[in-house]
């Protein structure tokens, strides 16, 4: 059982500075100079209270590539970044794509204790495209899957993907699709556009993912269901989530921390760490994708964490993996693009980081209201230090972050999940008590 803890000066969203005091795993009281004989005192004052932030789309690799990373590593970097739940994609070895598979993550999250791990599942067997998972086996199962995925790769048949569509509807599920249409990505290395031809390195179009979001919309509004659109990089990717949303279609939309902040400009150095799938876009998406989830039309921020080991980085370009570790460093790009620009207040941030990925992935006791009652899951964050993003910051097994030796706004200094600390004072809890 967690200790009994007593957050002192916290400024709470939208509220005056108060003390929030947790107990047995939740919320026990709000107020003024709150006491409890032998409780845990944290001096919050000057830190920002924020629920517990949910990550929609984390890749955790285990099992199969534990030596990119872990499900007990992963997470740990999870709470390091004020994460206390993350969503875990399904391209593992075996393919998470049986209720097996998302039964042993789910078990293997609950023994590490950092964070609540949500297993997705695939949408098709082995992310193949071919045939439907057992989605509604992972439905029923202890894992109570309700994200299905081929993240990684795109659910190209329209018939695939439209019964796919149908069949989660029956236990209120959502599919979240990886809009990347093959044949015109083939042997892409970076965003088409004017880098890409000053480099000559062949380019990934903004239509490829375009098209396909424009196609799965009106699949989506055709079968009735909820669709949700993986890492959204275009400004073209924006307007028809925009034009879908007004028409009154069932979809969501997350863009990621990376395409927030960098743009494609980074590639000319040929530094792997900026490879990525989507690619980094062009200044003018940048901005684009930045309004978008200003004026909601993104409903949220995801990190797409996909670590891996140094030398699938440390080569040339075109034989580097995609993928760039976001975990602890979400929150402070998302401070730096979107709060220091204006876009967003923080309870805003406490919206697409907490609130709106745990009602898309329907997780129950996540994202809740800091309020007297509810699940103790708690960010406290200073927002008024800034610091050089190194290494040390990083606690996964991998350290292929785009970040790296960028002065960033912002330091998690608390997260509590489920009452437990996970990280004390700015630093992580190395043994979590059972």
């Amino acid at each position: 059982m967690s200790e009994t803890l007593v957050i002192t000066g916290a400024q709470l969203l939208g509220a005056e500075r108060a003390d929030i005091m947790i107990q047995d795993g939740r919320i026990a009281d709000i107020g003024q100079a709150l006491h409890r004989s032998g409780a845990r005192v944290i001096d919050a004052a000057g830190l920002v209270a924020l629920p517990g932030l949910v990550d929609l789309h984390t890749h955790l690799r285990e099992p199969g590539y534990e030596a990119s990373e872990t499900i007990l590593t992963g997470t740990r970097a999870a709470a390091a970044g004020g994460f206390t739940a993350v969503f875990a994609m399904p391209n593992t070895s075996p393919v998470a794509d049986t209720a097996g598979v998302v039964e042993q993550e789910l078990g293997l999250g609950e023994a590490a204790g950092y964070a609540t791990v949500q297993p997705i599942g695939a949408v098709t067997v082995g992310q193949k495209g071919e045939r439907l998972a057992e989605l509604g086996a992972m439905a029923s199962s202890r894992a109570k899957v309700r994200v299905f995925s081929d993240d990684g790769f795109c659910v190209f048949d329209p018939l695939i993907m439209r019964r796919a569509l149908e069949y989660v509807k029956s236990f209120g599920g959502v599919i979240a699709q990886h809009a990347q249409d093959p044949r015109l990505t083939e042997g892409a290395q970076m965003n088409e556009g004017t880098v890409s031809a000053e480099l000559g390195l062949s380019g990934w179009p903004a239509v490829a993912e375009e098209s396909i979001i424009a196609r799965d919309v009106l699949l989506a509004e055709h079968v009735g269901s909820r669709l949700h659109v993986c890492h959204l990089s275009t400004a073209g990717s924006v307007d028809i989530i925009r034009w879908a949303k007004k028409r009154g279609i069932d979809v969501t939309a997350e863009v990621t921390p990376h395409h927030l902040l960098l743009t494609d400009e980074l590639v000319r150095g040929y530094d792997a760490r900026y490879k990525v799938n989507p690619p980094l876009r062009r200044e003018e998406d940048v901005l684009a994708v930045r309004e978008g989830l200003a004026d909601g039309t993104i409903d949220i921020v995801a990190t797409d964490h996909a670590p891996h080991p140094s030398e699938h980085k440390a080569c040339e370009w075109q034989a580097a993996a995609n993928g760039m570790v976001g975990l602890e460093s979400a929150l402070r790009v998302v401070h730096q693009s979107m709060v220091q620009t204006g876009l967003l207040e923080w309870s805003d941030v406490a919206r697409v980081m907490s609130s709106t990925p745990a009602r898309i992935g329907r997780l129950a006791d996540h994202g809740t209201p800091i309020e007297v009652g509810q699940p103790a899951h708690l960010t406290l964050y200073d927002a008024s230090v800034d610091g050089v993003f190194s290494e040390a910051d990083l606690h996964g097994r991998s350290v292929n972050s785009p970040y790296l030796g960028r002065t960033l706004p912002g330091r998690v200094e608390y997260t509590i999940h489920g009452g437990t600390l996970t990280v004390d004072g700015g630093s992580l809890v190395e043994e979590l008590s059972a």
